[in-house]
């Protein structure tokens, strides 16, 4: 089944870019449905790639390969025995059992996400061809990694532009005759571990899969520079950087966020790792705001993580989602000790490394204040990027010390 593009319009798969916009094409097979594998062909008629069809997207296709090949279970297989063979050259396993398995295009397979935590996996649907392929996909997992606990996280906004329903549950369980919602439990009560220290993680409700995997070598890094000092840690989540914070003889800890579930979580995370509790407090609120309130209390610290939800999804969203980093990022300047250390983040895709830098660049001179860049942080290794898909490069952070 062909999709057949318009004129000049395969420049960006000849550099081996996996994505097929709407506007590129010319033609489509009308028996292609959605999710199935088509080919790729030039306006003058030659094979470009073979991919997968997205009829209600903006990107109408994804590449599976640039190579006239069949795409079918044993294809898979392939695939997601390099990414495997990837982490275990990366040694991943040596200071965590929780890591990302298979990191969608930058592991040859648009829109599947795979997160192992401990004895479970987690996986993540994202697009139609990576739901058509779905249950070939949990098979192979389960043959190769061994592992036959699998939990589906398919609830991510964005499937709703592929035409796709929100889809959680379990899809494989090793004992499939006691499969009930108290199974769904057992699954979901899970304990990771990093450098050493333990997080109970929600599958079922959590962020992303659970937790945020990708944060876990800054997470180290930031406990490596927290010693004696007073922390705010905005955004915290279920408290990775708070409890590496503590572990790492930090002299107080507070912990910011919306959600009184994750602050729950965080509390259970502090008393599962015997951190001094008596060194940090939880506040449940709007970072926005508190952090407001904290500058006219003049209330100031040594350290400040800022490690905020997605602001722009994509490029159309990075205006509005500029304002949001800028005024986030002035208000902790201004919070900042003379010394201190500010580690923000972006996981926006629509805000590049070079505009987030200026982004925090102009918030520093909003504050009247200089600064200076010590390290430039990014996702850990198990989440790869491809020289040919650098929007798969979503996380950007800084470590600045205020002078």
């Amino acid at each position: 089944m062909p999709i057949t593009l318009n004129p000049n319009r395969e420049k960006s798969l000849l550099r081996r870019h996996p994505w097929v916009f709407a506007s590129a094409i010319r033609s489509v097979d009308a028996s292609s449905a959605p999710g199935s594998t088509v080919d790729l062909i030039s306006s003058e008629g030659y094979f470009l790639a073979r991919a997968s069809y997205s009829p209600t997207s903006q990107i109408r296709a994804r590449v599976w390969t640039f190579i006239d090949e069949p795409v079918d279970k044993e294809f898979f297989r392939r695939k997601i025995r390099l990414a495997i063979e990837l982490r275990q050259k990366l040694k991943v396993e040596s200071h965590t059992n929780a890591y990302r398995l298979l990191h969608g295009e930058s592991d040859g397979i648009p829109g599947l996400i795979v997160d192992r935590y401990d004895n479970v996996l987690v996986l993540q649907s994202l697009t139609a061809g990576s739901e058509f392929w779905k249950e070939t996909f949990a098979d192979i997992l389960v043959e190769e990694t061994g592992i036959q606990n699998i939990y589906e996280r398919s609830d991510a906004d964005v499937r709703e532009l592929e035409g796709l329903k929100p889809q959680c549950g379990v899809l494989r369980y090793s004992n499939t005759r006691s499969l009930n919602m108290q199974t769904e439990d057992r699954i979901s009560n899970i304990v990771i571990e990093e450098y050493g220290l333990k997080f109970k993680v929600d599958i079922q409700h959590g962020h992303k899969t659970g937790f945020y995997l990708d944060q876990r070598e800054n997470r180290h890094r930031v406990g490596e520079l927290v010693k004696d000092c007073d922390v705010l840690n905005c955004f915290c989540y279920t408290g990775g950087f708070s409890i590496h914070a503590l572990a790492n003889g930090a002299k107080s800890v507070l912990s910011v966020d919306s959600s009184a579930d994750a602050l729950a979580l965080l509390e259970e995370n502090i008393a599962l790792n015997r951190v001094p509790a008596d060194r940090h407090a939880a506040l449940e609120g709007d970072v926005f705001q508190l952090l407001r309130k904290f500058r006219d209390a003049n209330r100031s610290f040594d350290m400040i993580i800022l490690d905020p939800p997605k602001f722009a999804p994509t490029a159309s969203h990075a205006e509005k989602a500029s304002r949001a980093y800028k005024d986030i990022n002035l208000l902790a300047f201004k919070l900042l000790r003379s010394g201190g250390t500010l580690a923000t983040f972006s996981c926006s895709g629509g805000i590049d490394a070079a505009l987030f830098q200026k982004i925090v660049a102009s918030a520093a001179l909003d504050a009247g204040t200089d600064a200076t860049i010590i390290e430039h942080l990014s996702q850990g290794s198990d989440h790869p990027v491809s020289l040919h898909f650098p929007e798969g490069a979503y996380l950007k952070g800084l470590i600045c010390v205020k002078e």
